[in-house]
């Protein structure tokens, strides 16, 4: 028992990080229940707050049951529980074990704050059983480092403080303490991908080579040091290709080997918190976005995002919606919110000084009690931007400022009537030249 309390504390104290408060991701397993019964320990002796979590996935019959039971469990511990429902797509085509992993961990975000520590039960096994899937796939050294111990996680860290534990051991820890568990009957279904292996292949494997899990551990360990090497070793490369806006160069790119390019696209990838695509994803996002036709507007969807391409520089843009269709009305002195997280836009009279996060224009009313109009649909719409010659259809003149095409409807526009004022973060139209009022968009 004081062997697995040590190691449950070492953890903490290696990765020189302090925790403000410790989330126990709680199914109710025997991994977990062990896991939530040391952290209780942990944070009562150290004087920090614990919270515990259940996702409720709902596939099974029993699960209501299941956090019910956990209830009760963090109950006699004094340790708050937050029951998390979520819903799977089964019909998305993505493996039932993606999608519940997924959605837990969606779930554990929604519950944390910066400075906490969300502590999982994954165990040595575990370990070996992510190695075994990331051979299967194909995967390079990155998917081979399997799980960390500590790494950043939404703003706080996941902490998986038994990663050298076997579940044996767990096991007898659990039966020491007296403690029960849930048993999830899925995990006996060997037609997922890691019961298969938890229960077909590592006991072959271990029964030849008892020190196979251990060996497993130290390869994964190597490859996830070789991993931060050539991140320290390619960091320099990178900066020189990564603009101020997370854009990537499509100049310095090409530049480089195919060997060297396809690296920078994983860290710049790897930084902008997306999974690791596969070759042929890269291979895609080179030959399909980087270096399309001059005149094309290419995308790829990635997981959740697009790689687009403007301006000779890779961009990943998140979907959004269609807001052509959305308008608001302003007066001065009033503030608008405007839709999809865009902020809001706040008009007063005279100048104000500006705050950081704001863009601002400042333009003269015939009417200042005049009500005015924000769209982000520039269809029919011209403009005279002050300094330029002449009128110009908004269209032209987005690709003149070099506004990226996704950003084009999501950027607001002023209007009095039918006449343009401002395209807020852009330019001024000059029949609206002066300084009586100020407009400023805060995100």
């Amino acid at each position: 028992m004081t062997h697995l309390i040590e190691t449950f504390t070492s953890v903490f104290y290696q990765s020189a990080i302090k925790p403000q408060r410790v989330v126990v991701a709680f199914s109710g397993g025997v991994d977990s229940r062990v896991l939530l019964e040391l952290a209780a320990q942990y944070t009562k002796a150290h004087r920090i707050d614990c919270q515990a979590i259940h996702v409720h996935h709902g596939l099974s019959d029993n699960a209501d049951q299941w956090a019910e039971q956990c209830q009760a469990w963090c109950d006699d511990l004094s340790v708050p529980l937050a029951v998390e429902r979520v819903s799977l797509d089964v019909h998305s085509g993505e493996s039932i074990e993606k999608l519940a992993r997924d959605a837990r961990y969606n779930a554990f975000k929604s519950h944390l704050r910066q400075g906490d520590m969300l502590v999982t039960g994954q165990h040595i096994d575990d370990q070996v059983e992510t190695f075994l899937l990331a051979l299967k796939r194909g995967s390079g050294p990155k998917g081979l480092s399997s799980m960390a111990k500590v790494m950043p996680f939404s703003g706080a860290y996941i902490v998986r403080p038994m990663l050298s534990v076997t579940r044996a051991e767990i096991e007898v820890f659990a039966s020491c303490m007296g403690l029960t568990w849930v048993e999830d009957e899925s995990n006996q279904d060997v037609r997922f991908d890691r019961n298969f292996i938890r229960h077909q292949v590592t006991p072959v494997l271990t029964e030849r080579w008892p020190s196979f899990r251990e060996s497993v551990s130290r390869s994964a360990q190597l490859c996830a040091e070789q991993e931060m090497l050539l991140d320290e070793l390619l960091a320099s490369h990178l900066q020189r290709a990564l603009g101020d806006d997370q854009s990537l160069s499509i100049e310095v790119l090409s530049e480089q080997s195919a060997l060297l390019r396809a690296r920078l696209l994983r860290m710049w990838l790897g930084n902008c918190q997306q999974a690791m695509p596969s070759q042929k994803q890269l291979q895609l996002i080179w030959e399909e976005v980087a270096c399309a036709q001059h005149d094309a507007n290419p995308k790829l969807v990635l997981n959740d995002v697009e790689v687009r391409r403007f301006n000779q520089k890779l961009y990943l843009v998140r979907e959004t919606k269609d807001l052509s269709g959305w308008q608001g009305e302003i007066a001065v002195g009033g503030r608008l919110v405007l839709p999809d997280g865009l902020g809001g836009v706040s008009l007063h009279a005279g100048r104000f000084e500006s705050e950081l996060g704001r863009r601002v224009q400042t333009f003269s009313l015939p009417d200042q009690n005049a009500v005015l109009r924000v769209t982000f649909n520039p269809e029919g719409l011209s403009a005279h931007p002050v300094g330029r010659g002449h009128s110009r259809k908004l269209k032209k003149l987005f690709q003149e400022y070099q506004v990226p095409s996704w950003l084009r409807r999501r950027t607001p526009i002023l209007m009095d009537g039918d006449r343009v004022i401002a395209v807020l973060g852009l330019f001024v139209d000059k029949n609206y030249d002066g300084q009586d009022c100020e407009a400023l968009w805060s995100n």
